[in-house]
């Protein structure tokens, strides 16, 4: 299910890759899901997951590592978080 929210939020273009964009969304509180890799660094996980738990936003831990989720994302890099 989560990559099928995934892949609507990249067909409105309004997915924001990248730790920091996310973070700094999540504080704001101007997001309404985070992407996971399954191989995300696990300080960041435990950052997104602290914060997605003041904030109320939803996190989706992927069963794609990073560098799938660069190519299901259309991007030439990898990518461990992603948000709408």
């Amino acid at each position: 299910m989560s990559i099928e929210s995934l892949k609507k939020a990249l067909k409105e273009e309004k997915l924001i890759y990248g730790k920091d964009e996310t973070l700094k969304k999540m504080r704001s509180g101007k997001i309404n899901e985070v992407f996971l890799s399954s191989n995300c660094p696990k300080q960041l996980r435990e950052d997104i997951l602290h914060y997605s738990k003041l904030a109320s936003v939803k996190v989706s831990e992927l069963d794609v590592p990073n560098d799938e989720l660069g190519i299901i994302c259309k991007k030439p890099f990898s990518i461990s978080v992603a948000c709408y």
